[in-house]
């Protein structure tokens, strides 16, 4: 089985979610297993597809800032996702190139960060369900959906980490617990940069090998088809408000 990767490249919410299903739509017609690396330009908050928007995003702050909102086709909770913070990933493929247990695919693939962290020395171990730590502390965050035969994970690897703006696009039941949560946060997360010196650029350049390892791989980029499709459910579904307040 020969994998596509497709380059690091930076897109607005709207167009990465789009991506990934019009990835996944592809794949059902026999497009080849792919792994996507990508930022988030302008940074966004990405919400689970069963959370409510509105208990979960401050959106008045989130559009002072500038900051994309969307609602993602796999579960979890709201994510913060920072431009200059974190590099993203995409894992697509038929299920059946999967462990049919949950664990055990998230295990598989997220073993695939564990192996690039460990290129530039940094020890991380995987948490189940869907985390990856170092030490105690969370370095990676993963979700994952099943649907009409393709599997989609995608999830975070930590470069730096701003805790307080996350706190202020987030919402929080209670505001007198704000600063406690923030500071556990503080303790219980971790990134790149806090276990060495390592740029950006040096951490993508491990998780292209880390995720390409053992695999038979070409270099790809997303097809026309793939784009224009993109482009339709970005206008029908990703930037609509019927999808990103459906709940």
């Amino acid at each position: 089985m020969r994998w596509r990767i497709i380059d690091y490249s930076e897109n607005d919410a709207y167009m990465n979610m789009a991506i990934d299903e019009a990835i996944s739509e592809s794949i059902v017609k026999g497009a080849p297993p792919t792994i996507r690396f990508y930022g988030w330009k302008p940074s966004a908050v990405s919400i689970g597809y069963f959370q409510s928007l509105e208990h979960e995003v401050d959106i008045k702050h989130c559009a002072d800032l500038g900051m994309d909102i969307v609602r993602r086709r796999t579960g979890g909770g709201a994510v913060y996702h920072d431009h200059q913070g974190e590099i993203t990933y995409s894992v697509i493929g038929k299920e059946d190139l999967f462990p049919k247990d949950i664990i055990a695919s998230y295990r598989l693939i997220c073993g695939w960060i564990i192996d690039s962290l460990g290129l530039l020395g940094i020890k991380a171990e995987f948490k189940p369900i869907n985390d990856i730590a170092v030490g105690e502390k969370k370095i990676s965050g993963n979700a994952q959906t099943r649907r009409g035969g393709v599997l989609l994970q995608h999830g975070t690897i930590l470069h730096s980490v701003d805790v307080d703006t996350m706190f202020s696009v987030l919402k929080v039941s209670d505001e007198k617990i704000k600063d406690k949560m923030i500071a556990t946060v503080k303790e219980r997360v971790t990134s790149v940069s806090q276990q060495k010196v390592i740029s950006r650029d040096e951490l993508y350049g491990a998780l292209l090998s880390g995720f390409t390892k053992g695999k038979d791989f070409g270099l790809g980029t997303i097809t026309d088809e793939e784009r224009n499709r993109a482009l339709e459910l970005v206008e029908k579904r990703y930037l609509t408000k019927e999808w990103n307040a459906m709940r």
